[in-house]
C-alpha cells in the first residue's frame, strides 16, 4: 500500500501566506542576493571564457577536460532564487544555523546503534523544534518498507515542528549502489570501474542507486569519490577511479550527471557529493586522514581536474578533505575552500564537512585552543554546514560567534542560503515524502544483471604464460578452490557495503556467487572443493591443502584482504600475508597450473610469488557480480578486457605512478655518476604493472599511427588516426588509451599523461581506425601554480599502443622552422 501523506499542500500553502507578509524583506534580501549576482557576473567572479569542455558523447570514449585559468577576486556570493531569499528573510538567527547541522541517525534512532533505522520521535522533536536541525544521515541496510516508514516518520515530524516548514535533507553513504538497502545490485567499487576504461558502468551505477533508493527519502548521495588515486597505501583507494586525472574527471562526470538528472525517479531529485575536496588521497604516510604535502602546481594539474570537470557538470555538493595539504588542515583553510573552491573553480553548491570534522581542529591537528574557536575557523574558511554529528553544541557557538561580532549574519545567510536552495533545487518543498508504490524497483535482476557486465570488464588479466588460462571445462575433472577470499561474499564486496565496514559472512545475501560457488556453476562436470588454509586458532592446515593440490587438475588461490574502510584499513606494509605467501606456495609446490587471484581494496605485493605463478588476475573489489565474473573468466566463457587503473607496485618501499616526471628514472645515476653506477641488470617484474596493461585472450595488434600535420599553431588542431586489429579468432574489447608527453616545460612535465580513451568490441579479424583530435588548449597545456593555463612551443610525443609518433606546437611567438630549437616542447626563459 502506498504510504499516506500528511496535510502537506495545507502546510506548503501556510507557509506561502507567510511568505507574503513579509513580502518586503523578501525583496529586500532578493535584492541583495541579486546585486551580488550581477557583480559577480560584471566582475572579476565570472568564470573565464575558457571552460572545461564536454566529453564526446560516444560511450567508452573520453578526452581531456581544460583546466580553466584562475581568478583572483574575492568569493563570489551564493546566487539564490526569490523563494530561498523569501524564506531567509522570515527566518532567525537560530533557524539559519539550524540549517548548516547535520546529525547522525543514532541521536534520533530507538538504540543508539547505526543499523537501527527506527525513529525514536521523542528525540527528535526537540532537535527540530529546539535547534532547527536540516539534515541527517547515516543507517544501514535494511529493507526498503523500514527506510520508508523511517523517512516519513523523520519528516512529517520536521514539517509539522519546523515554524516555515522546511523539510529535511537525508544523506547517505550510497558507494557503489545503494549499499545501505538490503537486496540491492552493488556494483564494483569505483576503483575497478576505473578498470573498465568503460564511464557507462559509472552511469549504471549512478542510475541503480537512484532507481533503488530516491523513493526511500535519500536525497544527498555522498559520492562519488574524486580524489585520485595515487596513494597504494592509503585505505581509500578502492574508493577513487584510480591514478588518472582524466578517468576519475570522465567517470565522475557520467556518475554526477546520472545521479542529478535521472528522470526515472521523478518527482524526485537527488544530489551527489564529489569527495573528498581536496589532495585527500595521497597522505604523507599513507594513512587516512593525516598529512599531504602536495605543491600548489601539482594540486592544480592532477588533483582538481575531476573535481572541475563534475562541478562544470553541475556538482551541487562537496564533502571537505578531512586531513590536511601542507600542514594546513583543509577544514580551516580559506586558501583552500574559498579562494580555490569558490573564485578560482566558481563552485556555488553547499561544501559539508566530512565525520566530526570541525571538532578534530581541536582534537587531533590542534590547531583551534577548543570548539567554538575551531567552528569560527571553519565557517570563516567556508564550510556551509557542519556534520557534527553527535551534538548542538555547533549551533550554540556559531550563534554566540554572530552576537559576538566575529561572524556576520552575512555570512551564515550565505550557507544557510546555499543549504536552502539545495533543497528548493532537488524539490523537496513539493515532494519531501516517500513511497512505496515503486518498490519493486528494489532488487530488480535486470540492474543485479549489470553488476556482473561491470564485475567482467573490471577484472584484470595480468600474466598468463603459456596460455594457462582459461582453464577449458572440458580439460577439468578436479578442481581445488583455496584462499581467504574462496568463499567469502564479503571479500569481494569490500568496505561501505551493508554497512560501514561491511557485516559478518553469514549476513550478506545467500544468492551471491563466491569464486568457490561461481565455478562450481562453471564446471558442472569436475569436481570443485575447497578447504580451510587454517584452523579457527590460526594453526596451519597446509599439509592438508598441498595433498589436494596434487590431485587437482588446477589450482585457484583467491588471496587478499578482508573489508575496511577509512582508518581502520591503515596499514603499513603492503606485502601479502606470511600465511598466505606460505599457501601460495605450498599450493605450487604441487607442480599442477595455479591461477592467482587478487582480491582487495589496493594492490597486495605479491612478488615473492608472482614469478612460478604462471596465470594472475586482478580481481580488487567486483561487488556482488564479481565472483560469477571471475569464475567465467577462468572458464573462458568471459574474455578479460581491464586494464589496470593504477600502477601496481612490487615493492613496499618504492611507489611511483606512471605520470611521473622524468627526474624519477634516474636509476642508473647516469647524469652524475658514471663509473659508480649498478650496470648490472634491473629488477623485472613477473607479471604486467604498469597503468593501461591488462591481458585479454584476444590479441590486437596496432598500426599506421598517423597524424593529419606534424605542427599544430594557434588553436589549430591534428587529427591523429590508428588502426587497432584483432589478430585473433575470439571477438574481444579492447581499450585504446592516447598518451602525450610534453617533452621539455619550465615545470618538470610527467613522462606521459592519458589525454583520451576509447574502448570498443571487435570482432575476430576485425580492424578498426581509431581517431584522436588534438586541440592545444585542451590537451597540451599545462597549469601553473595558480591554475593559469600554459601553452608552450616545442616538441610533444603521441604513443598509442606501440605506435609513437611526434609533432610541434608553434605559438604566435615560435621562430622559423630554421630556427626552431629542437630539444623539446617549452622553452627557457
Amino acid at each position: 500500500m502506498t504510504t499516506s501523506r500528511p496535510a502537506q499542500p495545507a502546510l506548503i500553502s501556510a507557509a506561502g501566506a507567510s511568505v507574503l507578509s513579509t513580502a518586503a524583506q523578501a525583496r529586500r534580501v532578493a535584492r541583495t542576493f541579486a546585486l551580488g549576482a550581477a557583480l559577480c557576473l560584471a566582475g572579476s567572479c565570472q568564470r573565464p571564457a575558457v571552460t572545461t569542455l564536454a566529453s564526446p558523447s560516444a560511450p567508452g570514449a573520453a578526452s581531456t577536460p581544460t583546466t580553466s585559468p584562475a581568478v583572483s577576486s574575492a568569493a563570489p556570493p551564493a546566487v539564490v532564487s526569490e523563494r530561498v531569499a523569501a524564506l531567509l528573510a522570515q527566518m532567525t538567527l537560530e533557524e539559519k544555523i539550524g540549517q548548516m547541522t547535520q546529525l547522525t541517525n543514532t541521536v534520533i534512532n530507538t538504540t543508539g546503534v547505526q543499523r537501527d533505522v527506527t525513529l525514536d520521535s521523542a528525540k527528535l522533536v526537540p532537535l527540530i523544534r529546539d535547534y532547527h536541525v536540516g539534515s541527517f544521515l547515516n543507517g544501514e541496510a535494511v529493507p526498503a518498507t523500514q527506510w520508508v516508514k523511517y523517512s516519513a516518520a523523520l519528516q512529517r515530524i520536521a514539517l509539522r515542528e519546523s515554524r516555515l516548514h522546511i523539510p529535511i535533507i537525508y544523506g547517505i553513504d550510497h558507494m557503489h549502489g545503494a549499499s545501505y538497502v538490503a537486496g540491492t545490485a552493488i556494483f564494483p567499487h569505483n576503483l575497478n570501474l576505473g578498470a573498465t576504461f568503460n564511464p557507462e558502468f559509472a552511469r549504471q551505477t549512478a542510475r541503480a542507486t537512484v532507481l533503488e533508493s530516491a523513493d526511500l527519502g535519500h536525497h544527498w548521495i555522498f559520492a562519488p569519490v574524486l580524489d585520485l588515486g595515487v596513494n597504494a597505501y592509503w585505505p581509500r583507494l578502492y574508493e577513487t577511479y584510480g591514478e588518472d586525472p582524466l578517468v576519475a574527471s570522465v567517470m565522475g562526470t557520467a556518475f554526477v550527471r546520472e545521479i542529478q538528472e535521472n528522470k526515472e525517479i521523478a518527482p524526485y531529485k537527488v544530489a551527489a557529493c564529489g569527495k573528498h575536496f581536496i589532495g585527500y588521497s595521497d597522505p604523507r604516510n599513507g594513512w587516512d586522514r593525516t598529512n599531504a604535502m602536495i605543491s600548489d602546481q601539482r594540486l592544480q594539474e592532477f588533483f582538481r581536474p575531476s573535481f572541475q570537470a563534475a562541478m562544470d557538470a553541475g556538482l551541487k555538493t562537496i564533502m571537505i578533505n578531512s586531513g590536511e595539504v601542507n600542514g594546513e588542515p583543509v577544514h580551516a583553510s580559506r586558501r583552500i575552500l574559498t579562494d580555490l573552491l569558490r573564485t578560482q573553480m566558481g563552485f556555488k553548491g553547499v561544501a559539508v564537512t566530512d565525520w566530526e570534522d570541525i571538532i578534530r581542529l581541536v582534537r587531533i591537528q590542534k590547531t583551534a585552543a577548543n570548539e567554538k574557536e575551531a567552528t569560527f575557523m571553519a565557517i570563516d574558511a567556508g564550510v556551509d554546514m557542519a556534520m557534527t554529528p553527535y551534538t548542538t553544541t555547533f549551533c550554540r557557538y556559531v550563534k554566540e560567534l554572530v552576537q559576538e561580532g566575529r561572524l556576520s549574519e552575512e555570512r551564515i545567510n550565505l550557507s544557510a542560503g546555499r543549504v536552502l536552495q539545495l533543497k528548493v533545487d532537488l524539490g523537496l518543498f513539493e515532494n519531501p515524502m516517500p513511497r512505496t508504490d515503486r518498490l519493486s524497483r528494489v532488487g530488480d535482476p535486470a540492474l543485479k544483471q549489470q553488476t556482473v557486465e561491470a564485475a567482467r570488464e573490471s577484472v584484470v588479466l595480468l600474466k598468463n604464460e603459456q596460455n594457462t588460462l582459461p582453464l577449458a571445462p572440458a580439460n577439468i575433472r578436479r578442481l581445488l578452490v583455496v584462499g581467504p577470499s574462496a568463499d567469502s561474499r564479503a571479500n569481494l564486496a569490500g568496505g561501505w557495503t551493508l554497512a560501514w565496514q561491511g557485516r559478518k559472512e553469514a549476513e550478506y545475501p545467500k544468492e551471491v556467487l563466491t569464486i568457490y560457488a561461481a565455478l562450481r556453476r562453471e564446471y558442472p562436470g569436475a569436481q570443485v572443493e575447497t578447504m580451510p588454509y587454517q584452523d579457527a586458532a590460526g594453526r596451519s592446515l597446509l599439509p592438508a591443502v598441498a595433498a589436494a593440490a596434487r590431485k587437482a587438475d588446477a589450482v585457484v588461490l583467491a588471496i587478499g584482504e578482508r573489508p575496511y574502510t577509512e582508518g581502520l584499513g591503515n596499514t603499513s606494509d603492503l606485502t601479502l600475508p606470511e600465511d598466505q605467501l606460505l599457501l601460495v606456495r605450498a599450493a605450487q609446490a604441487s607442480g599442477k597450473p595455479t591461477v592467482l587471484v587478487v582480491i582487495g581494496g589496493r594492490p597486495s605485493i605479491i612478488r615473492g610469488v608472482a614469478a612460478k605463478s604462471p596465470s594472475i588476475l586482478w580481481g580488487g573489489l567486483p561487488g556482488f557480480g564479481g565472483g560469477q565474473a571471475i569464475a567465467e573468466i577462468i572458464s573462458g566463457k568471459v574474455n578479460p578486457s581491464g586494464k589496470l587503473p593504477f600502477t601496481y607496485p612490487q615493492f613496499a618501499g618504492h611507489i611511483s605512478n606512471y605520470h611521473h616526471d622524468n627526474n624519477e628514472n634516474s636509476l642508473e645515476l647516469s647524469d652524475f655518476g658514471a663509473g659508480f653506477e649498478n650496470r648490472g641488470p634491473k629488477y623485472k617484474s613477473a607479471m604486467l604493472t604498469d597503468f593501461g596493461e591488462g591481458l585479454s585472450y584476444s590479441t590486437f595488434r596496432y598500426s599506421s599511427l598517423q597524424l593529419s600535420d606534424s605542427v599544430l599553431s594557434g588553436s589549430g588542431t591534428v587529427r591523429a588516426t590508428v588502426q587497432v586489429t584483432n589478430t585473433s579468432r575470439r571477438a574481444g574489447k579492447e581499450a585504446v588509451l592516447w598518451f602525450l608527453t610534453d617533452e621539455v616545460g619550465r615545470i618538470t612535465r610527467p613522462v606521459r599523461l592519458l589525454k583520451h580513451f576509447e574502448k570498443r568490441d571487435f570482432k575476430p579479424g576485425e580492424s578498426r581506425e581509431m581517431a584522436f583530435e588534438i586541440q592545444p588548449r585542451q590537451h597540451l597545456t599545462y597549469p601553473n601554480a595558480q591554475g593559469q593555463a600554459q601553452l608552450e612551443d616545442g616538441y610533444f610525443t603521441l604513443r598509442v599502443g606501440d605506435q609513437v609518433r611526434r609533432f610541434r606546437y608553434a605559438g604566435p611567438t615560435a621562430a622559423t622552422p630554421g630556427a626552431e630549437r629542437q630539444g623539446g616542447s617549452g622553452s627557457r626563459p
